[in-house]
């Protein structure tokens, strides 16, 4: 493949993703056979080692703590295997993770345990090792124009916020929902940021914390085909009760 094509996913959460639109995502890279991987972050839940957890209650000792981070890992892993395998059997090479909020927390677990290093996120998930390009929480990555990060901004307008703020063509996922906002700038032309919406499961017994809150959360998934000089196209596929259209095929 002379042209260079992305598949980019959002926020999966693992293991409470959704089963079907995950599914569906593979199936998507097995037809598109992209030569690029993007993740954008957020790839598991992290409950075990969430700051909230322990809010209102006294934390147990790490002997209690170690055997259920260490199970929410094996399950994340898992998830993450699906994937790889697929990209390997597509010669699929260039793969990026861009490490989100829920990733680092691993990480804030490990600042506090500093012997426990095995644990951070980049170690835990294996990425050096599984040959994935690795990005901290919003470091950024560019390719031709459009550059990506996990997402920095929430709230109402927040594709504006965050195509005012960088300044640039970005891609992101972090808000769950899927959006665009366009600018037209009198040097750079016309620029756009995109939401990305996410692969998590949207019911609200896995998301206790909403507490029956109605949302505006999206499934879905990107495309991104890169033109001479940077310029790009951007696909975002809608997945709509475990279904989605892409190039004419119907995938479920």
């Amino acid at each position: 493949m002379n042209t260079k094509r992305a598949i980019v996913i959002p926020d999966q959460h693992f293991p409470i993703h959704d089963k079907k639109a995950v599914a569906i995502t593979l199936k998507a890279i097995d037809l598109v056979r992209p030569n690029i991987f993007i993740n954008l972050g957020d790839v598991g839940e992290w409950s075990s080692v969430s700051g909230h957890r322990y809010k209102r209650r006294k934390r147990p000792p790490l002997e209690y703590q170690l055997p259920e981070i260490e199970k929410e890992i094996k399950a994340v892993n898992k998830q993450i295997d699906r994937f790889d395998d697929l990209l390997d059997s597509i010669s699929c090479n260039e793969r990026h993770i861009l490490a989100g909020n829920h990733d680092e927390w691993l990480d804030a677990f490990v600042e506090e345990n500093p012997y426990l290093d095995k644990y951070t996120f980049r170690n835990a998930c294996k990425w050096d090792d599984r040959g994935y390009q690795y990005k901290k929480y919003n470091e950024v990555l560019t390719i031709g124009k459009l550059s990506f990060i996990h997402g920095a901004y929430t709230g109402q307008n927040h594709a504006k916020t965050h195509l005012d703020r960088y300044g640039t063509n970005i891609m992101y996922g972090h808000v769950h929902d899927v959006a665009r906002h366009s600018a037209t700038r009198l040097l750079d032309g016309n620029i756009s940021s995109w939401a990305m919406g996410c692969l998590k499961d949207m019911s609200s017994e896995k998301n206790t914390w909403l507490k029956g809150r109605l949302h505006n959360w999206n499934h879905a998934f990107g495309i991104v085909t890169w033109h001479k000089g940077g310029n790009f196209q951007v696909e975002v596929i809608d997945i709509v009760d475990g279904r989605a259209n892409v190039w004419g095929n119907e995938l479920s």
